[in-house]
């Protein structure tokens, strides 16, 4: 008897977890998703973290490429899905429609089978406009989304899956001497390609996708930019932005309205728009931190949930995909050390902060972990206590730390070691102690990656320190880094590690 009671309690318990889980899947605010990026040194499977979405009621996913172990963990979950042709592909998609009709047929007919997987949007493109590539893909973005679109629609598809280029904000600004969203214009080099852009897109029923950056506006903002004009519960100590009957209290809305004001200058003022990537780093900066993270997020979602729309479309729906969805530590610093820290998850797919994804700021709300994680053994590669640190040469008695810290750093990521960061406080011993590890683990653990001229040592008992956490990293292949990128970071990582020191 105890043991048919035993087992009505367990199966009571299998019911209100399912219901829980339903529950949470069927809850989060409506048009939110999440941007999946892949770029780390060793990741998790793609079906963990497919689950990973469902677990959580993700519903819709943008992804950067059309990968086929991507696509075929996504099939049969239902999530809406945005693939990407990539910028190095859109000369050849836009000189020729047989190309664009072949990367429609493997990348979208080839998963659009019943349970297959549930393409919404082609990203044609990723920012292609952005200054820093000055004018590279301007000519070619166009013409390569009329050609996608075009396949797509004879491939019977283009009813359904529509083509769009997600733009930086860049891509518009207000003059200098009009600071204000109702001012709004596309930037003069690019007026004429982002006019032509947005007509197609009229044409053939699809969004514009703008990627804006809050967080960025405070980074490159200077101190000039106060604080809590990036958030979304400023309480007045931010001074609002007046533009004739509009009042601004936050760069969001700001930012979304000079697009508005932008397309309204085109004749397009009712486009509609989705909100491609948004987020906040919770590391590699002072101001890039869980907390802050989560006040963020905390308020974007309220905005979202509350369907309020900006002054310039009151009561419009916003659609906007978070970025990211796990941190990617092999991605290019170029930006800033906060590039490797966008996840609102850990690269193993822990949560940083609790978060209500219903947008009511229920209290206690938090996310899913992934389940199914597979783990390197639990050891680590530190600095050796006992071992001789210098190169004999009085003159530069911690070249040889330097040396191979910089080696280090310049193969892993080190960018939590940064001033104000999560290891911004490790002396100097902890700084190698944590370039070590950081290289051991992206290398699998391999003996021979704890070396560094006799300076390291592997040790089973946890390196952490309070706030700074040494990573164990994924079971798993590694990912290739491409020769350029791996050079310019290490010499960014040489320059760091000689500065860490000096500075410990």
């Amino acid at each position: 008897m105890a043991a048919a009671l035993l087992g009505r309690q367990l199966v009571l318990v299998l019911v209100v977890l399912g219901v829980t889980a339903a529950a949470a899947a069927g809850s989060v605010v409506d048009g939110l998703g999440l941007n999946w990026g892949t770029m780390a040194t060793r990741r998790l499977p793609p079906k963990v973290v497919a689950r990973l979405l469902t677990d959580n009621g993700f519903r819709k996913v943008k992804i950067f490429d059309a990968d086929a172990r991507t696509m075929s963990a996504l099939a049969g979950t239902g999530v809406e899905v945005m693939v990407a042709v990539p910028n190095d592909l859109l000369a050849a998609v836009a000189a020729d429609l047989d190309r664009a009709r072949r990367w429609v047929r493997e990348n979208v007919t080839k998963y659009t089978f019943d349970g297959g997987v549930n393409i919404k949007f082609v990203a044609v493109g990723n920012e292609p406009f952005l200054k820093a590539y000055n004018g590279t893909f301007d000519r070619t973005t166009v013409p390569a989304l009329r050609n996608i679109q075009r396949a797509l629609y004879e491939a019977g598809h283009g009813k359904v899956i529509k083509a769009t280029v997600p733009v930086n904000a860049d891509v518009y600004d207000s003059p200098p001497d009009a600071p204000v969203p109702s001012a709004g214009r596309f930037r003069a080099d690019v007026a004429g390609v982002m006019s032509e852009l947005a007509h197609h897109l009229n044409a053939t029923g699809a969004p514009l996708v703008v990627n804006i950056y809050p967080f960025l506006s405070l980074y490159y903002g200077g101190a000039g930019f106060p604080l809590d004009y990036a958030f979304f519960d400023n309480s007045g100590t931010a001074k609002p932005v007046v533009d004739g009957n509009a009042t601004y209290t936050n760069v969001f809305d700001a930012n979304l309205d000079t697009l508005v004001s932008a397309l309204t200058r085109v004749g397009l003022p009712h486009l509609p728009v989705v909100i491609g990537e948004v987020g906040w780093p919770t590391d590699g900066d002072a101001r890039a931190t869980p907390a802050l993270a989560q006040r963020f997020y905390k308020g974007l979602l309220a905005r979202l949930a509350a369907g309020k729309g900006t002054p310039l479309r009151p009561g419009a729906r916003v659609e906007a995909y978070l970025f990211g969805l796990l941190d990617e530590d092999a991605k290019s610093v170029a930006p800033g050390r906060f590039e490797r820290h966008w996840g609102v998850f850990t690269f193993d797919g822990r949560p940083k902060f609790p978060l209500d994804l219903t947008g009511q700021g229920r209290a206690g709300a938090t996310l899913v972990p992934a389940q199914g994680v597979d783990y390197l053994p639990r050891r680590w590669c530190v600095l050796n206590p006992n071992a001789n640190t210098t190169d004999g040469d009085a003159a530069g008695s911690n070249n040889k730390l330097a040396d191979n810290v910089g080696y280090a750093c310049g193969r892993a990521d080190c960018t939590p070691l940064g001033q104000g960061c999560s290891c911004g406080a490790l002396d100097a011993a902890g700084n190698a102690s944590y370039a070590f590890n950081a290289y051991y683990q992206a290398q699998g653990q391999d003996e021979s990656a704890c070396d560094f001229q006799g300076l390291a040592v592997v040790v089973d008992t946890d390196a952490s320190r309070p706030g700074c956490n040494f990573t164990v990293q994924l079971v798993g292949s590694p990912a290739a880094i491409s020769a350029v990128h791996a050079a310019a970071e290490k010499a960014v990582a040489v320059l760091l590690a000689l500065l860490l020191l000096l500075l410990a």
